[in-house]
C-alpha cells in the first residue's frame, strides 16, 4: 500500500470515530460499526429510540465535495448492506429507518444530513 493510500486511510477512520462521538453526543448508540457483506458496508449503525440510522461517512478536502461521493452506485451498495444487516438483527423490526451521512472536512464541523437517500433497492 502507497503512503498517499495508508495517509487517506487513516483519515477516514479517524473521520468515522469522529462521527461516533458525533452520533453519541446526540445520544445515538452505536450498534455495528464497518458492517461489511458481499457488495456492500455499512460504516456506522446507530440507533437513538425507535429510530435506526445507517450512516455512511465521508470525509474529503471540504464538504462539498464529500457529499458528491455518496454516488448511486455507493448508494446501491450501502443498500445491499441494510439489507443483509436488518436481515441478521430483528430486533430492527419495528424501528424507523434512515440513511444519514456525515461530512467531514478538515477546519469544518460536521455536517450530517438526514435521510441521504432512500434505503428501498428498486
Amino acid at each position: 500500500m502507497s503512503d498517499a493510500r495508508r495517509a487517506a486511510r487513516a483519515f477516514g477512520l479517524r473521520a468515522e470515530t469522529l462521527a461516533t462521538f458525533w452520533l453519541r453526543a446526540q445520544l445515538f448508540t452505536i450498534l455495528d460499526r464497518n458492517y461489511r457483506v458481499q457488495g456492500g458496508e455499512i460504516d456506522i449503525v446507530a440507533q437513538r429510540g425507535h429510530l435506526i440510522v445507517f450512516v455512511e461517512v465521508k470525509a474529503r478536502a471540504d464538504l462539498e465535495t464529500a457529499a458528491l461521493a455518496i454516488t448511486p452506485q455507493k448508494q446501491r451498495r450501502i443498500q445491499r448492506a441494510v439489507h443483509h444487516w436488518l436481515a441478521r438483527h430483528p430486533r430492527s423490526t419495528g424501528c424507523a429507518l434512515r440513511a444519514d451521512a456525515i461530512l467531514i472536512a478538515p477546519g469544518q464541523l460536521p455536517r450530517r444530513i438526514a435521510g441521504v437517500f432512500d434505503l428501498s433497492i428498486g
